[in-house]
């Protein structure tokens, strides 16, 4: 493994999962205190603010269906990546240039994703070769399809798994 692939998949997460951590803890707060408002606006009583109440306590149900359905995409994510870097599949980058920005360049991220979509044309319904054209469109700045193939690759792997 080369230095710069061993630093970034040895980096300590801890002050990332602190911020999620606290992101979180925020977003609960703010949906205790609209679900609160939404109990107000309904003891006030008048028909206005019946309407109002129940239409911001569905607020906090919906905030808290996109909380857990984005913790459990992030950690399902999470675990594939760990499983594709355990048998050595991972997509490596380490050696593309980069823009000022970190992203990698155009012409490295393009040819990166012709490669990696030729292997996920030759056998479509394998969950890691989802995965790596997933992480391929996100390298090449794609992120709507690289959503709807790592969405593809969960659903894949999951089914290989049952």
């Amino acid at each position: 493994m080369s230095g710069a692939k061993r630093d970034f998949y040895t980096r300590d997460s801890r002050p990332i999962v602190l911020v999620i951590v606290l992101i979180v803890i925020a977003l609960i707060f703010y949906i205790g205190l609209l679900g609160y408002r939404g109990i107000e606006l309904i003891q006030d009583g008048s028909v206005v603010g019946i309407g109002l109440g129940i239409g911001v306590l569905l607020l906090p149900l919906l905030g808290i269906w996109m909380l857990v359905a984005t913790l459990r995409a992030g950690i399902t994510h999470q675990r594939l990546g760990r499983r594709m870097r355990e048998e050595g599949r991972e997509l490596d980058v380490s050696s593309l240039p980069r823009r000022p920005s970190g992203r990698l360049e155009r012409d490295a991220a393009d040819e990166l994703f012709a490669t990696v979509r030729t292997e996920w044309e030759a056998d479509p319904d394998n969950w890691r070769n989802t995965y790596r054209i997933s992480r391929a469109y996100d390298y090449a700045g794609d992120r709507t399809r690289a959503r709807a193939m790592m969405k593809r690759a969960v659903a894949q792997e999951k089914a290989e798994s049952s």
